[in-house]
């Protein structure tokens, strides 16, 4: 599944899941350009086991959401290294609590970031895939999207577009041999979930048929086939990474 001559972005990917899918796309041997809005030492530790991996790969921070940071990044990205052949949109924040008690703050930012951050990054470097007449588009979506989650409204409808998305997208891109599909992870190992308790933890696992949580590198797996030339075939889909806790379409 080799990635060399191709260039990557990864939204979100100073850490956890991010850092996982760099990873794997500098394996794959791409270019692999790692997007952060808030902790640039957390990126630079990123960028060092990108190099570590054989690949070369970049820093670039913008926040998502904000239309003209995004595409001054991408105009930039275009001139260093002739384009963007991959997006990775895995952004992500949450800002959870119950509807009842949710200030349109919370609401507004989740959506911003997850789900308008995917929008703004994909009009960003869509026209310069259809002139290539190649490109993959992945959008990081999740079990919550499909399950629902007490106390996460916002996270579950931003990650619930995210597939909305993919799917009118992949429409609109395939003529010029675009793909656009989404991952969902399940529950995975993070800074977030080791911090859970242990009784928290079994009770998770026990919704899980496989009986343990995922790996950040399981999700970057399957990432990594669909940003290759052998998933060409397959477009408008979503990939679930979950252990069998979600098992519908």
């Amino acid at each position: 599944m080799s990635l060399e001559g191709k260039v990557a972005l990864v939204t979100g990917g100073s850490r956890g899941i991010g850092r996982a899918i760099c990873q794997q796309l500098a394996g794959q041997g791409a270019v692999v350009g790692i997007n952060f809005v808030s902790n640039p030492s957390a990126a630079e530790e990123t960028l060092a086991e990108v190099k570590e991996a054989g690949s070369a790969g970049f820093v670039t921070g913008f926040d998502v959401a904000d239309s003209q940071a995004v595409q001054a990044a991408v105009k930039s990205i275009t001139a260093d290294y002739g384009g963007v052949d991959i997006l990775v949109n895995n952004a992500g924040i949450t800002r959870d609590g119950l509807m009842a008690r949710m200030k349109d703050a919370d609401w507004d930012a989740v959506l911003n970031t997850n789900l308008k951050g995917a929008f703004t990054c994909s009009k960003a470097v869509m026209r310069g895939m259809m002139k290539k007449r190649w490109g993959r588009i992945i959008n990081i979506s999740s079990v919550i999207g499909f399950l629902g989650n007490g106390g996460q409204v916002n996270y579950a409808a931003a990650k619930a577009g995210l597939v909305g998305f993919t799917k009118a997208m992949a429409r609109e891109l395939a003529a010029r041999s675009v793909t656009v599909n989404c991952v969902a992870p399940g529950y995975i190992v993070t800074d977030m979930t080791r911090e859970l308790s242990e009784d928290i933890q079994e009770m998770i696992k026990a919704q899980i048929p496989l009986g343990t949580l995922g790996t950040p590198e399981d999700v970057a797996k399957a990432t990594g086939y669909l940003a290759s030339e052998e998933s060409g075939y397959i477009t408008g889909q979503t990939l679930h990474v979950n252990g069998g806790m979600y098992m519908g379409n």
